[in-house]
């Protein structure tokens, strides 16, 4: 009975180290097919938004030899989507590798045969709701939706998005992206209807136009897409805009001005976004090399540095492996707790009204 034990954990151990050994292997091989491709061409990927700057470094580090490319960082997810489209036949810069969408722009994409399948290392410890089951694509991060507010001109900080209406806020609401292409504000629409009481889903999407026209025919919105800067200036002065978007703000400015990140006490909103790798990517093996390193422990806790929930979080966390100073600096967790995690559906019938509803609706043309 005692050899059978031993026989039979002596198999398990070795099976256990031929498996890693193959996927070291495996690994290897993928490392050098991507060096000899020599470049991973990405779009929309804004240095502050989930740290990126700082995972487009570890990554360009890790792998000496692979240029990154960067398009459009201030594209938008359809943006991404349409940039596939475009360079179907071109094997040239132009056309991206991989794409960083709203959960709503993976299923449609990879119905429009515009991904590849591929699963990381880690694929089993990404949340089965959180991806496609055959690799199409994976959830990374979500966050929720926040007012990041400029505390030199605002100084009456809107709690909730009623508060948007007040008289004081005349001609101070922005969004951080154009509602007909940016998942961030088509999201902080529904997030609005939700506030409102509408159910996620079109209901709320259609509640959050009506919000943003009203709010606009007062004289409280800007058509202008927030950033860092145009918040400085005075521009925006509240931008309604993802948390972990916010908090890279307000790093960035350094109290120049003095900014304050308020998660409204309705409507909070958690949103997920994926990642993909286009079908027709001019260099497979760096854009695999790519998702190898955004799911591994180190690119994960970059993103975590970056304010974004990665989505191995929880297992990361109860491994241990996240260290307390970047738990510290997350926002405290009772904002998070009212946080609403729409479903696939809602997030597509949201995206439909909003889109479609957004010029005849509210008319404000967002730039």
């Amino acid at each position: 009975m005692i050899k059978r034990t031993t026989l039979a954990a002596s198999v398990s151990v070795l099976a256990m180290l031929s498996a890693n050994i193959a996927s070291a292997d495996a690994m290897a091989d993928l490392e050098a097919a991507a060096k000899a491709e020599g470049m991973l061409t990405t779009v929309a990927l804004p240095h502050d938004w989930c740290g990126y700057g700082a995972v487009i470094d570890g990554f360009k580090a890790k792998y000496p030899g692979i240029t990154v490319n960067e398009l459009n960082p201030d594209a938008g997810s359809a943006d991404e989507v349409e940039a596939i489209k475009a360079n179907k036949d071109n094997t040239g810069p132009q056309a991206p590798d991989v794409i960083d969408v709203g959960l709503s722009y993976g299923p449609s994409a990879k119905a429009e045969g515009l991904t590849q399948p591929y699963k990381v290392a880690t694929w089993d410890s990404i949340p089965d709701e959180a991806k496609d089951a055959e690799g199409h694509w994976y959830g990374d991060y979500y966050g929720v939706m926040s007012f990041l507010v400029n505390k030199d001109l605002v100084t009456d900080s809107p709690a909730d998005w009623a508060d948007l209406m007040k008289p004081d806020h005349a001609g101070q609401v922005a969004l951080a992206g154009d509602p007909r292409a940016s998942n961030q504000a088509i999201l902080a629409v529904m997030a609005a209807g939700m506030a409102s009481g509408a159910a996620p889903g079109e209901a709320a999407g259609l509640a959050g136009l009506e919000f943003f026209k009203n709010l606009n025919a007062a004289g409280n919105f800007v058509p202008v897409i927030g950033k860092a800067g145009t918040l400085a200036q005075g521009t925006t002065p509240i931008t309604v805009m993802w948390d972990y978007n916010a908090l890279a703000v307000r790093d960035t400015l350094a109290g120049n001005p003095p900014v304050e990140v308020i998660v409204p006490q309705s409507g909070v909103l958690a949103g997920v976004y994926v990642q993909a790798i286009s079908a027709y990517a001019p260099h497979p093996n760096a854009a695999k090399l790519w998702m190898e390193y955004l799911y591994s422990d180190e690119g994960q806790l970059l993103w975590l540095k970056g304010y974004c929930h990665p989505v191995r979080f929880n297992a990361l966390v109860e491994a241990g492996k996240v260290p307390q100073e970047l738990l510290d600096a997350l926002p405290p967790a009772e904002g998070y707790a009212k946080a609403v995690f729409p479903t696939l559906e809602e997030v597509d019938t949201n995206k439909t009204a909003v889109t479609t509803g957004w010029d005849a609706t509210v008319g404000a043309n967002v730039e």
